[in-house]
């Protein structure tokens, strides 16, 4: 598979990173995830649970794909493969804002090589099921109710496969990145309830401040659970002290199918995803901010031992 190539001076990382900020805050929730920290923690335990042959089937399959220059940029001696797995981790919310790409309903870009779309699939981040004693109109389509289900079925089932051809190997390389990223979503509680449910306040008169990002007024529930894992731009030695720290305080969770993961989260969604007399007050105090992270702390963890779990598979 050729490799793309593709500089980007500092003018316009400043500016690309800019744009993410001003998008980030405006995003519905059918797109929103956890934020970078909350992908890159999860990504990270997933790293350091693969014996050293997982890690080489990996770093192979990240180094074919086009990116893998940018993800590793900033990487030194031999933790290249490392340092694209992690970033990789957010390709799938970035390639939202690359013109490489384009939304469902946006003319359709050149391919990348090995690449079988250029869509952004957005729609492939959630799954919206209604809590328990909740009811919506029925809507079937894809954006309505979302593919996360789906997609960890099929992106397993790509990764898993035996076959040794070009055409295969290139599905692997387009896979694991969206499998990296889609496997934490799964474990983010409100990634599985309906989306109507999350929101806090309306749009145009946000209540309350995210206590991770005072500065930023969030608008929705999801979105205060998107940041629990900390400000967004958390890396390099930080992010590992975080990751050690997770995994030591959080034990390894029972292996699970895709399904049993996103029956967790709804579980959890209902149980703990929303604060008390939320429906009359749409408040949330202290009390439940700190359990939140705690269960979002797990839940990352979680997410990092079963995504290792499916890539220690790699045939």
């Amino acid at each position: 598979m050729t490799k793309l190539h593709w500089a980007i001076s500092n003018r316009q990382r400043r500016r690309y990173r800019l744009l993410m900020a001003v998008f980030a805050s405006f995003l519905p929730l059918s797109a929103s995830a956890w934020n970078f920290t909350g992908h890159r923690l999860s990504a990270c335990i997933a790293w350091e649970q693969l014996p050293p042959a997982s890690r080489e089937k990996v770093g192979a399959l990240l180094r074919a794909h086009p990116d893998y220059a940018l993800w590793t940029r900033k990487a030194r001696g031999d933790a290249l493969d490392r340092m694209a797995f992690i970033e990789a981790s957010t390709w799938a919310d970035r390639v939202r804002y690359d013109r490489r790409f384009h939304a469902a309903d946006e003319a359709a870009t050149p391919l990348l090589p090995g690449f079988p779309d250029m869509e952004s699939h957005s729609e492939w981040h959630y799954v919206n099921r209604p809590l328990p004693g909740q009811t919506r109109a029925e809507d079937n389509t894809d954006e309505a109710r979302g593919q996360l289900d789906r997609q960890l079925v099929v992106l397993v089932r790509a990764l898993g496969t035996h076959d040794a051809s070009e055409t295969a190997f290139n599905a692997k390389v387009y896979a694991l990145p969206w499998l990296i990223h889609l496997v934490a979503d799964a474990h983010q509680p409100l990634h599985v309830v309906d989306a109507e449910a999350a929101w806090l306040a309306p749009r145009d008169d946000p209540k309350h401040l995210n206590p991770s990002a005072p500065r930023r007024r969030i608008v929705s529930l999801h979105a205060l659970w998107d940041d629990l894992p900390g400000p967004s731009n958390l890396s390099g030695n930080k992010l590992d002290s975080a990751c050690r720290a997770l995994v030591a305080m959080y034990p390894e969770p029972a292996p699970a199918s895709p399904a049993q993961w996103l029956e967790e989260s709804w579980q959890v969604a209902g149980k703990e995803g929303f604060p008390a007399d939320y429906a009359r007050q749409q408040q949330v105090g202290k009390p439940f901010y700190e359990r939140a992270r705690e269960v979002a702390n797990q839940r990352i963890v979680s997410a990092g031992h079963r995504l290792a779990g499916v890539l220690r598979k790699l045939p």
